[in-house]
């Protein structure tokens, strides 16, 4: 069975100047994930190593390059799940992590959790010796330019999803040679956000599930919709019911548009290694690696194929 590795930089208006940073992080992170299953590694594993580097790119919303909430904290949040056993960990509102995917796998293998929470989660990330990182170097110049300049709009986040607030949660799906589907979602949530904001991104079934009876699927786009509709969950139940996962996840993204005017995107993986990465909002950094082809795209319909060196 070939080993397929599917990874997004979220779902939202991208702009320019932040296009090509976008399109070749997300090439890197697929490449990265993908090299793990290429030497016979996990799905988890590559879902995590794939994650951990879009998480150290300073263009995307999750560890480096995270969104401030309205006191000017990174709060991050991220998930794992393993779809052979359906184990999972999750952590929300940490701070002063740079890889909330790592801590969120050691809360699935090292605690009888499925989540732990703000304080919590930082003192267990203490306790197993994780390295804390100052938030300053956390944070980039652009982002606290946008904060200092969309302060003064934090209502419209609670009144109306507006595509042009920046929502770019990282994540990755894979399924291995053995064919167990993995997912992990990392994010630093929406940018204003209320202080103790959690999205859908840590939260089973919305911002990623992973089951090796249907598929791996993580999430994007806006949290509360999301989470109203339990977005990952629902794509997974229309493949259950023989729909590929290119038609689940239209079919379901379309439906959280109807039913509570959210936008959104997804990347699914099937244990057979059918894939797919679909959005309702203008624009989604994506990135997929099958059989040495690297596929990529940014703008709708677009799906850019490169051979990779053997």
């Amino acid at each position: 069975m070939s080993a397929v590795l599917v990874v997004h930089g979220g779902a939202w208006a991208i702009p320019d100047e932040l296009a090509k940073a976008s399109v070749d992080g997300v090439k890197t992170a697929a490449c990265e994930g993908f090299s793990v299953l290429k030497r016979g590694g996990s799905a988890l594993d590559a879902v995590e190593a794939a994650v951990r580097t879009l998480e150290d790119n300073t263009v995307f919303n999750a560890g480096h390059g995270a969104a401030l909430n309205t006191d000017g904290e990174v709060e991050l949040d991220a998930i794992v799940m393993d779809g052979r056993t359906l184990a999972c960990g999750a952590v929300s509102s940490v701070q002063n992590i740079a890889n909330p995917v790592s801590l969120a796998r050691a809360v699935m293998e090292k605690t009888s959790h499925v989540m732990l929470t703000s304080r919590g989660a930082n003192q267990f990330a203490e306790s197993i010796g994780v390295p804390t990182v100052p938030t300053d170097k956390l944070v980039t110049e652009y982002e606290r330019k946008e904060w200092e300049k969309q302060k003064a709009y934090v209502t419209g986040v609670m009144e109306d999803f507006n595509s042009q607030w920046a929502h770019d949660t990282v994540g990755a799906v894979a399924v291995d040679s053995a064919g167990n589907v993995a997912c992990a979602t990392s994010t630093g949530g929406i940018r204003n956000k209320m202080v103790g904001r959690v999205g859908d991104s840590p939260i089973i079934g919305s911002g990623g599930y992973a089951d090796n009876f249907s598929g791996a699927v993580s999430c994007t786009g806006h949290g509360e919709s999301i989470l109203k509709v339990t977005l990952a969950r629902l794509i997974l139940s229309h493949i259950e019911q023989g729909k590929s996962v290119a038609d689940a996840s239209r079919l379901s993204l379309k439906h959280m548009g109807d039913r509570v005017r959210g936008a959104g995107g997804a990347i699914v993986v099937s244990p057979s290694g059918q894939w797919a990465a679909t959005f309702t909002t203008e624009r989604m950094a994506w990135a997929a690696v099958e059989h040495d082809v690297l596929w990529y795209g940014l703008d709708p319909n677009e799906k850019i194929q490169e051979k990779l060196a053997q």
